[in-house]
């Protein structure tokens, strides 16, 4: 069996995201889609409001396991058998950028195997930040990620004084 997973911040999760997940299941018998707790960047939901929302975006597919990690992804991937890292690209500057992850994560665990995916052409603008920048702003995202998402970024934009158990909440009801 091979394994793969599909490491990113997913905040919010958006249908580039979704798109390369699925893609990766037509290549690998399982795919993991972790879910980094704890980024450099500053995050607008939760660790576990961000698990939520990918682990409805995947709730009918059978192939798509969602785990929440923290640490170096190469030593994650190690603790999950993994075989394969999944990344995917949109754009020119994502090569540079994956390329050297890629060599770093091969120094550090050689088993370990990266594969790139392109983005389709649909998602190529779509980025998280994108995504929260437009809906901060008003803007409508209900083509860029799925509908239990768009719902969740319009509650916490109209009203950001909600701390960060809104979404997990709203998301309850």
């Amino acid at each position: 069996m091979i394994r793969a997973i599909f490491p990113g911040t997913f905040d919010p999760i958006h249908n580039g995201h979704i798109d390369i997940a699925m893609r990766a299941t037509k290549l690998f018998d399982e795919v993991v889609v972790a879910v980094y707790e704890r980024p450099l960047k500053t995050l607008l939901f939760s660790p576990e409001e961000r698990s939520l929302f990918v682990r409805q975006a995947f709730e009918d597919c059978e192939k798509i396991k969602i785990m929440g990690y923290r640490g170096l992804t190469v030593d994650f991937a190690n603790d999950v058998n993994a075989q394969v890292i999944v990344r995917g690209l949109r754009v020119f500057s994502d090569f540079e950028y994956e390329f050297r992850l890629a060599l770093a994560n091969t120094e550090l665990a050689p088993r370990i195997e990266t594969v790139a995916l392109i983005t389709s052409k649909d998602h190529t603008f779509l980025s998280s930040s994108s995504v929260r920048e437009i809906a901060s702003l008003g803007g409508d995202v209900s083509s860029m990620v799925p509908e239990h998402v768009n719902r969740i970024l319009k509650e916490r934009f109209a009203d950001p004084t909600q701390d960060s158990q809104f979404a997990t909440n709203a998301l309850r009801d």
